[in-house]
């Protein structure tokens, strides 16, 4: 037999082996029979379906998924604008000023903040290390800021700093996942596609929820951290970028007009159509829904993700450097998509792990690098969004996964070349401001040394629990029905911190 013929042998084999699975009980059952008892199992657990818990659930419409909605009570937020530093920034060259901590520079480390403690690269005993920065207290609030952040100094009166956020992970991926989808494993929703899932969008002609990237590279936890996990596919993130097309391919090839374009998408979606008449899967309607989309997108986006355009006060203000990749561009993107109606717009800027294994993982060169490069667009961002009238309801948020330590990171016991931390759990710092979250307001306290929480702790699930309360939504209550039971994004946990909600 030839290689074609045997190639023409298998195809009629599956094509064969698709009929018989979509006429035949037997096929059927033999290859749903854990989807099956799936279903019957479920049926018996009633006390954890949504009915009876008495959540009222979203109604998902397969045709148009991205429809705006109403939330279950008005919130004071619109959308969000996350703003994730990936590797972690030390908040205590940043955010946490600690005297005491200066005092001890150098000394051996207690024992007592050793003992029974994991840490990713530490091992024996480290020198305590003061901070790497000059602070001074800012605005009305007298918020302690460092030299790295000359330009946020002036605007610290608009935030509400939480100086005593925990988590459980300290390797990177997982505690990114932890943040941002309520799990420290793969496969859980993002709280991007919960909240579009959730609310829908206001521009239809746009994505719900937008990633931008920048730093030269990915999060730690990769694509997965925008994913849509077990929601519809529809929900998850759509990076975009920031330097030539904003989504790939959006241009027509050469001697395709929009009509021809047009045809072609009409074409797919009625074969798509017939699919969905046959076997009625709801997916196949969503598919039918992104297909229309990405037509539309082809006019709106370019036009949406065009810098070119701005004033020059606004690039001055920025920082912006149209035609390059950088975060500045990013977060100018980000103030226009959220004037267009987009709900949820994700901004990972890579290069924060400062270690003290090199210079650009160093708290002397490389963290004073990534402040120069962030501080400014960031400044702009919340007064731009102010002036616009916008910062009332978005809620623009602020932070990293984990951490630094109040040691010297001494990787296998040997002293680093460079000044750097190691990951640390116990405490660091997330702000937030807009969206109705208190303005020049500080929660939460850590130790004389910053590293343990002594007051106002909170966990990722609290700040997740926090972002959804604002866009007027129970995080207890809203769920989605998978594997037989109610899943949420911050799964068992949570409280909604009152205290920084105006």
């Amino acid at each position: 037999m030839t290689r074609d013929e045997l190639n023409l042998h298998r195809l009629l084999k599956e094509a064969s082996h698709t009929q018989l699975r979509a006429y035949t009980r037997r096929h059927f059952l033999k290859e749903s029979a854990m989807g099956l008892g799936a279903l019957a199992f479920g049926s018996l657990l009633g006390s954890c379906s949504t009915q009876a818990t008495g959540a009222k659930p979203v109604v998902f419409d397969p045709a148009h998924p991205l429809l705006p909605k109403s939330p279950p009570f008005l919130g004071k937020a619109k959308s969000v604008i996350y703003l994730h530093m990936a590797g972690a920034p030390s908040q205590l060259e940043l955010f946490d000023y600690k005297p005491e901590l200066e005092k001890m520079n150098g000394q051996d480390c207690p024992e007592s903040l050793l003992k029974g403690k994991k840490f990713a690269f530490i091992t024996g005993v480290p020198k305590m290390l003061g901070p790497q920065a000059k602070f001074a207290q800012h605005g009305e609030s007298r918020a302690w800021v460092s030299e790295n952040l000359p330009h946020f100094s002036s605007v610290v009166d608009e935030v509400t700093f939480l100086k005593a956020v925990t988590t459980d992970q300290f390797n990177h991926a997982p505690a990114q996942l932890l943040m941002h989808t309520g799990s420290a494993r793969l496969g859980k929703p993002s709280m991007g596609s919960w909240v579009t899932y959730g609310l829908g969008t206001e521009n239809q002609n746009l994505p719900g929820f937008v990633v931008l990237t920048s730093g030269g590279s990915f999060p730690d936890a990769g694509k997965s951290i925008w994913g849509s996990g077990f929601l519809p596919s529809v929900y998850q993130g759509v990076q975009c970028r920031s330097e030539g097309d904003p989504v790939l391919f959006i241009k027509d090839p050469n001697g395709m007009d929009r009509d021809l374009r047009k045809a072609t998408i009409d074409a797919i979606n009625a074969s798509n159509e017939q699919e969905y008449a046959y076997y009625n899967d709801p997916e196949i309607l969503s598919r039918i829904s992104q297909y229309e989309m990405a037509f539309r997108m082809q006019v709106t986006a370019p036009e949406v993700m065009n810098i070119d355009n701005e004033p020059q006060y606004i690039h001055d203000m920025y920082g912006t450097q149209p035609g390059k990749a950088c975060f500045a561009n990013n977060v100018l993107l980000a103030r226009k998509l959220v004037e267009k109606g987009v709900r949820f717009v994700q901004l990972f800027d890579w290069g924060w792990d400062a270690h003290g294994d090199g210079p650009q993982n160093s708290l002397n060169i490389g963290l004073k690098n990534k402040c120069r490069s962030t501080d400014k667009p960031i400044t702009a961002l919340l007064l731009d969004l102010k002036q616009r009238g916008l910062l009332e309801d978005t809620l623009v948020v602020w932070g990293g996964e984990f951490g630094r330590t109040p040691m010297l990171e001494n990787r296998n016991g040997a002293t680093n070349p460079y000044n750097g931390r190691d990951h640390h759990t116990e405490a660091f710092t997330i702000w937030m401001a807009g969206g109705g979250i208190k303005k020049g307001f500080t929660y939460g306290e850590t130790d004389e040394i910053g590293y343990s929480a002594i007051s106002g702790k909170v966990e990722p699930f609290d700040i997740q629990a926090t972002i959804l309360h604002q866009l007027g939504f129970d995080h207890e209550k809203f769920t989605y029905d998978f594997q037989g039971r109610p899943f949420r994004l911050t799964d068992v946990f949570g409280k909604v911190i009152h205290d920084i909600i105006a």
